[in-house]
């Protein structure tokens, strides 16, 4: 049925577009591709499911308390890596290398900790009872999932266009020199932003663990191949862009596999984005700027 591919669709795209928001908002403001987003994305979910097996939280407060910790770890990742490297002004490559190491002690630590094999959050943890629209069956926790997208994606773009705290942001992506010699703190920006960017992308590993039903020490590396591919589709750093672009990553696979078949779910969708390049290098909604010291 066309109606329940068109859900299906929607919510694996808003998944694409949850994880990406973050992605985009630390590339766009610190100029940095964290390659570390998705080992972050890991953390948000195996701490809300230690904290609902072991501590018997509700759901929602262990939701809460997954985005401060993956927060957290955005928070120490920007102090101990990404500073000491913006100090040295080292060139763009080497702090995405570094990502990438903290990446791999990530997933090493949580493997040590909780083991290789998948986990699960108990039954009774999620919700159970799904709506019934015109004879398509929409989960509740797709609804979720749906509903926080679109919200958070409002929210940044309030932030971004309409707050003080915004303007800095925009100005820091434009120059950061110019930024500091308006008087902005630079630093304390650089580091809000990678917090609430990893928070995010904590809160995108628990709707999709409990999406799924499936927590794995390597499940943020699928969804860090897929957050490139959106924040690149849609412009990078741009948050309507990601959106979007998430959207569209999302229904191509899941038509894709249901009248191509579901070996080609990955060359259709990332052949269309290479032929959206093609055309359009810089993205959907991305210009063609250089960033200026």
């Amino acid at each position: 049925m066309l109606e329940q591919q068109f859900v299906n669709a929607l919510s694996l795209g808003c998944v694409y577009a949850l994880f990406a928001l973050g992605f985009t908002l630390i590339f766009g403001v610190l100029g940095v591709i964290n390659l570390g987003h998705g080992a972050v994305f890991m953390v948000g979910a195996y701490a809300a499911l230690a904290l609902i097996t072991h501590l018997h939280l509700p759901l929602w407060l262990a939701i809460v308390a997954a985005m401060i910790v993956s927060g957290l770890f955005g928070a120490v990742i920007d102090v101990l890596v990404l500073k000491p490297l913006r100090k040295r002004n080292a060139p763009h490559l080497i702090p995405m290398i570094a990502t990438i190491g903290i990446a791999i002690i990530l997933s090493n630590g949580i493997q040590a900790v909780f083991g290789a094999d998948n986990r699960r959050f108990p039954v009774s943890t999620i919700p159970q009872h799904d709506l019934v629209i015109a004879g398509v069956h929409v989960a509740a926790i797709d609804i979720g999932i749906v509903v926080l997208s679109f919200v958070l994606m409002a929210v940044l773009m309030y932030v971004m266009r309409r707050t003080q705290f915004g303007r800095a942001l925009r100005a820091i992506a434009e120059s950061p020199k110019a930024a500091w010699l308006l008087g902005i703190n630079v630093e304390q920006t650089f580091l809000i932003t990678s917090t609430a960017a990893s928070a995010l992308g904590g809160l995108a590993g628990v709707m999709i663990g409990l999406s799924s039903n499936a927590v794995f020490p390597l499940m943020g590396g699928t969804m860090l191949q897929k957050g490139i591919a959106v924040i690149i589709l849609g412009g990078m750093g741009d948050i309507l862009g990601a959106m979007l672009a998430g959207l569209f990553l999302g229904f191509t696979e899941v038509l894709s596999v249901a009248y191509i078949g579901s070996t080609m779910r990955d060359a259709v969708a990332f052949g269309l984005l290479f032929l959206i390049l093609l055309i359009r290098p810089q993205g959907l909604f991305g210009k063609v700027v250089q960033r200026k010291a």
